[in-house]
């Protein structure tokens, strides 16, 4: 299984949320996997990127990961694509396109604000993330009759 197969099942079992999976990989092992909890634990701030960047940060013992890669598969939000940009992770590699929210290129692209180097790589399996996502919100779209 690769790593963007992974953060794709993590988003399949996100329930309640946007269903976004993240995987935090170093030297080929993951040290990091997390999904969306801002519902679950009432907290704006817990993006599965994030939760995934603290995770990281705890087991490996320092906030920068600048030899680690993030995949997602969504495209961050700005403020997920910050901590990302922050965190100095190295590559990151997304599904899905955000054109409503997108902070790495789709709507804005944060990297330009600092000079970056952060690479980024979007599109990757977006068929299936894509797919998680149109059944995701037609989930919400049902409970909530809109």
């Amino acid at each position: 299984m690769n790593f963007m197969e992974l953060a794709i099942n993590i988003a399949k079992t996100v329930k309640g949320e946007i269903a976004v999976g993240a995987v935090i990989v170093k030297d080929g092992e993951v040290v990091a996997i997390e999904g969306n909890s801002k519902e679950k634990d009432n907290d704006v701030t817990c993006h599965a990127e994030i939760l995934a960047i603290r995770k990281a940060s705890e087991k490996l013992g320092r906030w920068r990961l600048d030899d680690c890669d993030l995949y997602v598969t969504l495209e961050p939000c700005p403020m997920c694509a910050w901590a990302i940009i922050d965190s100095r992770i190295k590559n990151v590699y997304f599904g899905s396109y955000d054109v409503n929210y997108g902070a790495l290129g789709s709507k804005i692209d944060l990297r330009e604000f600092v000079g970056a180097k952060l690479k980024v790589y979007g599109g990757i399996m977006e068929k299936e993330c894509d797919e998680i996502l149109e059944n995701c919100f037609s989930d919400i779209r049902k409970k909530t009759g809109n």
